[in-house]
């Protein structure tokens, strides 16, 4: 019998050992944008708007956990112990409380009004429903983390990559240009977002969204594209659609095929061995559009579905066509070239025959003069010429 029991009692440890850990909720809230996202893992349950703590008794940020739960609790006066309204419609607590650390804690309030501004003395607000909500999805334990964030870029749940500004409501985040090109970055669509509408969108903050485009991992021949140093230039890796264009970062697919390409600048072309297809340059970034990219690489494939769900563009080397090696031609027999007449006729040219007179016998009547050369002595030149 112990023998039964020590053995059902390793049957459970294993089974125990082998049961997959449970899935871990937690609270993340933005005092900069007054907004709380539950989370069951990488899962996002839910959204809630916030009521945070005045410019003068700011919500504090940092790491926390809901310590205690209760329900319709009452309100003590902070200022005046001895003051208390217990729960009903006059309590400014609502009729939930879930305390993070000390006086501060989450909770409803008979004032909706104020949900999205700075207006507690450091707690965090929430309308009654969703504070009910969150109370019966979390439990003591929970962690909470409350951070200051004026920028937030996150993926839509359509794969778009969206960021938003928001107003500096504690004086304690100056933001530049480059600050948000460093959050935007990871993403792989920095390209599509000019320095410019950067600024313009810092100058508003006003913590609406801003779509930039939806990026996809590139694989070729297996191998994932990475981002590529090449020309003292970083050059991003994913493939991003765009306006009705899916745009493929031609300089890290290169590196994979170890291809050498040709860009004219001029032309706005990309050449291969393969194929010259129109380039689009971005912010220094190169990319080719995904319909041209089998002209350019001699690939094919398209956009598929990983194993995880999310979507992917996965291409294969095509082979490469054979060329075939033409047959020697014979030499042909050369010749000679025919030379021309200078007068630019068509006439062969024929070497001139001297045109000289036969010798005529000497006059008898004359003495021959000795010092003159006579006809006969002349060089056949000046024979010709007589």
């Amino acid at each position: 019998m112990r023998i039964f029991y020590g053995v059902a009692a390793i049957i459970c440890t294993l089974i125990v050992l082998a049961a997959p850990a449970q899935a871990q909720k937690k609270i993340y809230i933005n005092a900069a944008s007054r907004i709380m996202l539950l989370y069951d893992d990488d899962k996002r349950l839910a959204m809630y708007h916030l009521g945070l703590g005045k410019v003068s008794t700011p919500t504090p940020t940092g790491y926390f956990k809901i310590n205690s739960k209760e329900i319709d609790p009452p309100w003590i006066n902070p200022d005046d112990p001895e003051y208390e309204v217990p729960s009903g419609p006059d309590n400014p607590l609502g009729y939930r409380w879930m305390q993070i650390s000390g006086n501060y804690g989450i909770h409803g309030t008979n004032r909706p009004e104020s949900i999205g501004g700075y207006v507690s003395n450091g707690c965090i607000r929430m309308n009654e429903r969703d504070v009910e909500e969150l109370f019966d999805a979390v439990e003591v334990g929970t962690p909470v983390e409350i951070t200051y964030n004026r920028v937030v870029v996150e993926k839509s749940p359509e794969g778009d990559i969206v960021y938003y500004i928001y107003p500096d409501g504690y004086g304690m985040q100056v933001l530049t240009v480059a600050d948000v090109v460093k959050w935007i970055e990871p993403f792989g669509v920095l390209a599509f977002e000019s320095e410019y509408d950067i600024s313009q969108k810092i100058e508003a903050s006003d913590g609406e969204p801003t779509f930039i485009g939806k990026p996809y991992n590139v694989e070729i021949n297996g191998e994932l594209t990475q981002p590529t140093d090449a020309n003292n230039t970083r050059y991003f890796a994913k493939a991003v659609l765009r306006d009705g264009i899916t745009y493929m970062p031609v300089v890290p697919i290169a590196k994979i095929l170890r291809m050498k390409l040709e860009w004219n600048k001029t032309e706005s072309t990309l050449k291969s061995r393969f194929g010259k297809v129109i380039c689009y340059e971005r912010k220094d970034q190169l990319y080719c559009n995904a319909d041209d990219a089998g002209i350019l690489f001699n690939i094919e494939g398209g956009l598929q579905t990983g194993e995880d769900g999310s979507k992917i563009f996965r291409f294969k080397s095509l082979p490469v066509p054979e060329v075939k090696p033409t047959a020697p031609t014979k030499p042909t027999k050369t010749t000679k070239p025919v030379k021309k007449r200078k007068d630019k006729t068509d006439k062969p040219f024929e070497e001139p025959k001297p045109d000289v007179d036969e010798p005529k016998p000497a006059d008898e009547s004359k003495p021959a003069d000795e010092s003159q050369p006579t006809d006969e002595t002349k060089p056949a030149e000046e024979a010709a010429d007589a």
